[in-house]
Formats: C-alpha cells, structure tokens, sequence
C-alpha cells in the first residue's frame, strides 16, 4: 500500500475544478461585492527568492537581478483560491505563468 502524497488529498476539496456554476457563482460574488461586473477572478503573482539551483541557467534569473521562482494565484471574490501554481522560472513574466496553469 502506498500512501497519496497530500495535494492528491486534498485538492478536490479544497481546490475543486472550476466549473462553469462556479465561475457564474465568483462573477456574481465581484458584481455584489465590489461592483466589479464580469470579473470571476483576480490575479497576482510573487517573485519568491531563491539561490542559484545547482547546475541551473538563467531561467530562474528574473528582471530584478535575483534568482527566484514565481508564486501565482487565483482568487475569487471572498479571497478563495480557485487556482495556485508555484515554480515557474523567475525569468518568465506573469502573463506567460497565466497561460501555463
């Protein structure tokens, strides 16, 4: 017997699939809450420090001339995540981590 590793535990309940009644559910919740209309998501991303892994080339070497991973998230209107990705090269810019979740 082997034992899940904890996201493959955890992730249905806390992170479930985005489904179409869910995302109405988040765009109504930014209309309500925020006046925000047709908004089902916000979206930030952190540069998280790191050092030079060994062997490693520049793709951890971002813009601000440290070495770092990118942490980025997706969040609806009561700050739930609906999405997380960590470890993106430090060289990539938010827009091209968005588009490989």
């Amino acid at each position: 017997m082997t034992l899940a590793m904890p996201f493959e535990c955890l992730v249905e309940k806390h992170m479930p699939f985005s489904t179409g009644e869910l995302l109405e559910k988040s765009a109504k919740d930014y209309e309500e809450s925020w006046n925000f209309p047709n908004c089902v998501a916000s979206i930030d991303g952190k540069y998280m420090l790191l050092k030079c892994p060994k062997l490693s080339d520049l793709r951890y070497f971002n813009y601000k001339g440290f070495f770092s991973v990118i942490l980025q998230g997706l969040v609806d209107a009561r700050y739930t995540f609906l999405s997380v990705d960590v470890g993106a090269y430090g060289r990539q810019s938010d827009s091209g981590v968005f588009f490989t979740i």
